[in-house]
């Protein structure tokens, strides 16, 4: 039988449903959330992701704006446009894409962010804060999974979860949070990674499957155990094509699973305007 399909789709409507009264109640206080974006260069699929969250942002009536820097700005260009960021009353929230080009210093320029502002949620302070059950923001595609599992009604809490790899914005910050004592976490969590030898001994014992090391193709159906879960965190690009970590012949074993196209995707843009009006709310003295 084949696996029972988990969409995101749904899961992000249902979380926009939520936002939008929630921006109401912003706008009509004068505190309309605001989301600016920082893009150095002029990678194709960047740009089309930054683009996608401005026609978002003013689809939901947030405002924004939107910071674009050659691709041979230096180092110096980019702190400077991050302290503008920083001190605009305007902006409630900064989306730094990534990857910038290689000469730009990434971490150390994320590091310059008013912590309060990082709507990924990948800087070092709100790391420390998921870490330690703190309030902040959360990194985007790892709440979108766990709000994905729960909309669902896929049984978390006391389950074994694998976590097939462990980058500092997907796999580390997932495992954290699905461990937090929370109905919709609460899990024994496992991270493997392409540097364990025999990594498939885990997810073949694990109910909960999560791939997200970014390698196509890399979880195959020999590496499940029948009825299991599996979501498709994980994907690379190369140039317009999208390739997932989950090879389709998953399916055939799995019990639920998300799509290769349109399942963790969804829920992390929805994540990332939560995070926005979650802010918002804060500053506005709403939260």
């Amino acid at each position: 039988m084949a696996a029972v399909m988990m969409p995101g789709g749904p899961v992000a409507e249902a979380v926009f449903a939520d936002l939008v009264p929630r921006i109401e109640r912003l706008v009509e206080k004068g505190c309309t959330p605001g989301l600016a974006t920082l893009l150095v260069g002029d990678d194709d699929a960047s740009a089309r992701y930054v683009g996608m969250k401005h026609a978002k942002a003013q689809e939901l009536g947030c405002s924004s704006r939107d910071v674009h820097l050659a691709s041979d700005a230096r180092q110096a260009d980019v702190l400077a446009a991050i302290a503008d960021l920083n001190s605009d009353p305007a902006v409630d929230a900064v989306l730094f894409q990534y990857p910038p080009p290689p000469h730009v210093d990434f971490d150390a320029a994320l590091q310059t962010l008013d912590a309060d502002k990082d709507v990924d949620g990948i800087h070092p302070l709100n790391m420390g804060r998921l870490a330690l059950s703190m309030p902040g923001p959360v990194p985007c595609t790892p709440a979108g999974i766990e709000a994905l599992l729960a909309h669902y009604e896929v049984p978390v809490a006391g389950r074994e979860v694998c976590i097939l790899g462990r980058g500092a914005t997907l796999g580390r910050p997932l495992a954290l949070l699905l461990s937090q004592k929370r109905p919709t976490a609460n899990a024994a969590v496992t991270v493997v990674h392409t540097g364990v030898a025999d990594w498939p001994r885990y997810t073949k014992r694990a109910e909960i499957v999560i791939a997200a090391a970014g390698v196509p193709g890399i979880l195959q159906a020999e590496h499940l155990t029948p009825g299991c879960v599996v979501v498709g965190g994980g994907v690379r690009y190369e140039g317009r094509k999208l390739l997932p970590d989950v090879d389709e012949r998953c399916e055939a074993v799995a019990g639920w699973i998300t799509p290769r196209v349109g399942g963790v995707g969804p829920t992390t843009i929805a994540m990332l305007f939560r995070n926005l009006v979650e802010i918002a709310e804060r500053n506005a003295g709403l939260g």
